[in-house]
């Protein structure tokens, strides 16, 4: 029998789970971060910003969802203009930095991020506020329990949506 030690099948499997854990859900240990300007807002979630470089990327904000204002064949929801008023007032022609999570884009395509502008994490002022919801699509969770949080703060408060949706 080997000495588990010195085998190195278990010192491989121990570097590539310490690997894994440490990359893990540390919201202080981003997967890449972006800078750019924001070029337009889509809506209450979504954004085009030209990163530094020149590529254009099409945003959409992880960890929450705001009402529907712009979705194909979908009704405008109950507080999606207002959400998406109050994201053009935290992020439009403003330079951002994104930092992505687990996975970088989602089916769409869209690169998927934590949007940061003139100091402010804007995914968790949308929360906090009122203006969002929370989803959090695993893998990308560094911040789903910080949300979670924020959310039942605001709903219990009958901020935002929360008041003018229920």
């Amino acid at each position: 029998m080997r000495d588990a030690g010195r085998d190195p099948r278990a010192v491989f499997a121990v570097a590539l789970a310490a690997l894994v854990i440490g990359r893990g859900h540390d919201a202080s240990q981003p997967a890449h971060s972006l800078r750019g300007q924001v070029l337009r807002v889509v809506d209450g979630d979504t954004i085009k910003v030209r990163l530094d470089g020149g590529r254009t990327e099409r945003v959409r904000y992880i960890g929450i969802d705001t009402p529907e204002s712009v979705k194909p064949n979908t009704p405008v929801q109950c507080f999606a203009k207002k959400a998406s008023h109050f994201n053009t007032s935290l992020v439009s022609g403003r330079a951002v930095t994104l930092r992505t999570d687990a996975e970088e884009r989602d089916r769409y395509g869209r690169l998927l991020a934590y949007v940061y502008a003139g100091g402010r994490f804007v995914n968790r002022e949308l929360v906090a506020r009122g203006f969002a919801r929370t989803l959090t699509i695993p893998p990308n969770v560094a911040h789903a329990d910080e949300f979670a949080g924020l959310a039942r703060r605001a709903r219990e408060a009958g901020m935002g949506l929360w008041k003018a949706c229920s």
